[in-house]
C-alpha cells in the first residue's frame, strides 16, 4: 500500500462542530455516499474504524476524494501495528478504545492528534499526562452526563469527548456537564436510512444533530 502524505488535522473544523462520527461497518460504496451528506450538514470530523473492512482503503479513497471541509481519522487503533497502518492510509487524527501509552507517545511525537479511551479518572488524568489531545471516556454509555461534570471538577483542565451512547436527546446535556466534544456513532449513522439508501434523510438526520449541538454550545458560551 502506498504511503499517501499526511494532511493535517484542523482543529478550526471540530470547533466548528465538536462532534467525531464513528463508521463502524459500513460498506465504501455507502461511505462515499455519507462523507459529502456529512459535510454539507455541518458536520466535520468522522472516523473510519480500523475493525472496518477495508479500512485502510477506505480512508485512502476519503482523502483523495473527500477530504476538503473534513477531518478524516481512524478509530479503534489499538496496538502500533493498527498505528501504523492508519498512518500510513493518511489518517489526520487517531482514536482509541484504549489507553495504550505507546501509541500515545508515538502520536504525540508525529504531532497526530490523538483521542484515547480512558473510563475511570485514573485512567482519564494518564492519558491527558500522556499527551491526549482529547480523552474519549468510553463507554460514557454507563456513566452519563454528571461523570463528566464530576472528572471537570477537579480537573477542569482536562478536554473529555464522551463516546457511547450519544444520541439527539442526550447530547446537549453532555456538553452542558463539560464536555469538549462527543463521539457519535450508531445514533448519528441511521442503519435504517443508509441501507434504504435514503441520502436526504439521512442529511435531514444529521442536521438535526448539527441544530441540536449548536444549540447546546451556543447556550453554554
Amino acid at each position: 500500500m502506498s504511503n499517501i502524505s499526511q494532511s493535517t488535522f484542523s482543529w478550526e473544523l471540530f470547533s466548528k462542530a465538536p462532534v467525531v462520527g464513528i463508521v463502524r461497518g459500513l460498506r465504501p460504496d455507502d461511505i462515499s455516499q455519507i462523507l459529502p451528506i456529512y459535510r454539507e450538514a455541518g458536520l466535520t470530523t468522522i472516523e473510519i474504524t480500523m475493525n472496518t473492512d477495508g479500512a485502510e482503503s477506505i480512508i485512502q479513497d476519503a482523502l483523495t476524494s473527500n477530504s476538503e471541509g473534513l477531518n478524516i481519522g481512524a478509530g479503534t487503533v489499538c496496538t502500533l501495528d493498527d498505528l501504523d497502518k492508519a498512518l500510513k492510509a493518511g489518517a489526520q487524527f487517531i482514536v482509541t478504545p484504549i489507553v495504550n501509552k505507546k501509541v500515545i507517545k508515538a502520536c504525540v511525537k508525529r504531532g497526530i492528534p490523538i483521542f484515547p479511551g480512558a473510563f475511570t479518572p485514573s485512567e482519564i488524568y494518564t492519558a491527558w499526562s500522556l499527551g491526549a489531545s482529547m480523552v474519549k471516556i468510553y463507554p460514557a454509555t454507563s456513566l452519563g452526563p454528571d461523570y463528566v461534570k464530576d472528572i471537570k471538577a477537579p480537573l477542569n483542565q482536562l478536554k473529555l469527548m464522551p463516546t457511547g451512547g450519544i444520541s439527539l436527546d442526550n447530547m446537549e446535556t453532555y456538553f452542558k456537564a463539560g464536555a469538549d466534544g462527543l463521539g457519535i456513532g450508531s445514533h448519528l449513522f441511521d442503519k435504517k436510512l443508509i441501507k434504504e439508501k435514503n441520502w436526504s434523510g439521512l442529511k435531514e438526520h444529521f442536521q438535526k444533530f448539527v441544530e441540536r449541538m449548536n444549540f447546546a454550545v451556543s447556550a453554554i458560551m
